[in-house]
């Protein structure tokens, strides 16, 4: 019987659902996925097995202009991932001007291989009423929608769906299955993924400091694991989260403690069901001074793209 194997990579803006897009794909929380843009800085791959094929999907950042080193390395990222898919999943939804970040639409644009356009949370579809008539129906206005990326991105198959409720996912992942190359599994048929458990953990710890801080404190933060040891009923771990300053030090330790403990139990409790062990877990804070605009400190943290 022949197999089936390929590269599906997912682009798009940010904060159009991608993240949450391959966790109902693969089936785990591979990446985050919460409701702040930039959330994902890095490729992540989650790997789909059936005895007949292997899907790699690999999650990207969110396209845009760069501010700083990082969203330097980050943009690298999702223009890498051009490069090497065997299909292009490229992410929309129903709110975003599908002419955003032309630049690299462009770059898509130029591509030879099967495009698929989603347009995802169909499900909040809005109504635009012209002023003084009648409102355009969910339907009419993801048909205006379907029109204008039709002829942006000609050559794509374009596919409506709701990520998070699951519209369209099994469709999908069909209609990807009948777009791969035949090739013998690149990975184990066991692997889901192709990060170490540490990784998981700081994108973890990070994705509570993104839901608990506001302002630019989440997006100054970096977690870096110094510890891992694992036994068959436990695992104790020692993070580091790295701020830019002595005032967001602060911040994030919050008042006696506080803040910091929240993050440290509530990452606990995740980690918790991620690995399904019990977690000795232990947080500190340290400062690193304008680490996101240093590459020799990007590429310490692995925000190098090569």
């Amino acid at each position: 019987m022949s197999h089936k194997a390929g590269f599906v990579n997912i682009v798009g803006n940010p904060n159009v659902g991608k993240s949450t897009l391959m966790n109902q794909l693969v089936g785990e929380r591979i990446s985050i996925a919460t409701f702040k843009a930039q959330t994902t800085r890095h490729r992540i791959m989650g790997i789909v097995n059936t005895p007949d094929m292997q899907i790699v999907f690999s999650d990207t950042p969110g396209v845009l202009k760069p501010n700083y080193k990082l969203q330097e390395s980050m943009l690298a990222f999702s223009e890498s991932a051009l490069v090497d898919a065997d299909v292009l999943l490229y992410v929309t939804d129903v709110v975003e001007n599908p002419e955003k970040n032309m630049d690299f639409l462009e770059k898509v644009q130029k591509l030879d291989i099967p495009i698929i356009l989603l347009i995802n949370k169909i499900d909040q579809a809005p109504l635009n009423p012209p002023e003084g008539g009648k409102g355009k129906s969910p339907t009419e206005v993801l048909g205006d929608l379907v029109a204008k990326w039709h002829a942006l991105l000609p050559k794509a198959e374009i596919l409506p769906i709701s990520a998070k409720n699951k519209f369209g996912t099994d469709m999908l992942l069909k209609r990807i299955g009948e777009l791969l190359p035949e090739s013998p599994a690149f990975f184990d048929k066991d692997q889901l993924t192709d990060k170490p458990a540490r990784f998981f953990v700081s994108e973890i710890i990070r994705e509570k400091i993104l839901l608990f801080y506001d302002k630019e404190i989440p997006y100054s933060v970096e977690v870096v694991v110094e510890r891992f040891k694992e036994d068959d009923r436990q695992i104790h771990i020692n993070a580091v989260i790295y701020v830019e300053r002595e005032s967001q030090k602060g911040i994030i330790i919050g008042h006696q403690g506080v803040a910091l403990k929240k993050v440290s139990t509530e990452a606990r409790k995740a980690l918790e069901r991620f690995f399904d062990k019990h977690i000795y877990l232990e947080v500190f804070v340290k400062v690193d001074k304008d680490w996101r605009s240093s590459q020799k400190e990007l590429d310490n943290f692995g925000y190098n793209p090569e």
